[in-house]
């Protein structure tokens, strides 16, 4: 495989198979899997106290937004469907999951329009990050329905891993480790349970661990010494322009307090 490929995926947050159940869940009417995830939001949504001061208005109703979306399968079905997804390598080992219009997109790659579904086979088939982080593991946790937008599971990564394996992209093993920041992952599905759309590798908090705030592949390389040599590859730095953007507001507002 021909290294530009390689590293084009490497722009992505790659996981090995997790070895979830793929077991399918009882099939329900479209009502009775509505009336299910709606009784499991209301269900799970914790007592406010009586002392507590909400507005009402600012949250949106889950439970109503998702009835409303009236999707042919439940979040359960969906949830199992993305941890089947995940289990066979992201779709790689069972290319029948994905559907022919299926797209994947992580923060850098992919543009506008994602990777389309070749490619990406292409990309994650010849990518073998567990060769290079042998105990690779991405934690997938905190699978939800969005409640916004029909078929999508949102799921949430904070990957562990270290370079003790065969070298990170020809490089030899630095036996150091990496933890990357949590990253919001998605997989979306036709009224088929075909996956359509797969996100991934967008941080949410790039305070935590140790890859300079990094996701994807780009937080390990950089945790392991092996940062890769572009700027979207390197820890957060603000532009000359916001810089200056701040001190002229610095100065104003140092110039606004003498008056």
């Amino acid at each position: 495989m021909r290294f530009p490929t390689v590293l084009l995926f490497t722009l992505t947050c790659v996981a090995p198979s997790l070895g979830f159940s793929t077991t399918a869940s009882t099939q329900r009417s479209p009502h009775a899997r509505s009336r299910s995830l709606v009784t499991r939001v209301e269900s799970s949504t914790p007592a406010i106290p009586s002392s507590a001061v909400i507005d009402e208005s600012l949250f949106l109703d889950e439970a109503d937004a998702l009835s409303k979306l009236d999707f042919p399968l439940s979040e359960v079905e969906l949830t199992t469907k993305v941890k089947e997804f995940l289990s066979a390598g992201q779709g790689v080992e069972r290319p029948e999951l994905l559907a022919e219009e299926f797209s994947f997109m992580g923060p850098v790659v992919g543009g506008s329009s994602g990777l389309d579904r070749e490619a990406y086979l292409e990309a994650v088939g010849g990518f073998k990050i567990k060769d290079a982080f042998p105990d690779l593991n991405p934690r997938f946790h905190h699978f939800r329905a969005d409640p916004l937008d029909a078929g999508r599971i949102w799921f949430t990564s904070v990957a562990s891993g270290t370079d003790n394996g065969k070298g990170f992209l020809g490089n030899k093993p630095t036996g150091k480790s990496f933890m990357t920041p949590p990253q919001a992952c998605s997989l979306k599905f036709n009224n088929e349970g075909k996956a359509i759309k797969y996100t991934i590798g967008h941080v949410m908090e790039r305070s935590l661990g140790n890859t300079g705030g990094l996701g994807g592949i780009f937080g390990p390389a950089y945790a392991i010494g092996k940062a890769l040599p572009f700027p979207e590859a390197q820890p957060y730095k603000p532009s000359k322009r916001y810089r200056m953007i701040q001190l002229i507001g610095r100065i104003a507002s140092s110039l606004k307090k003498k008056e």
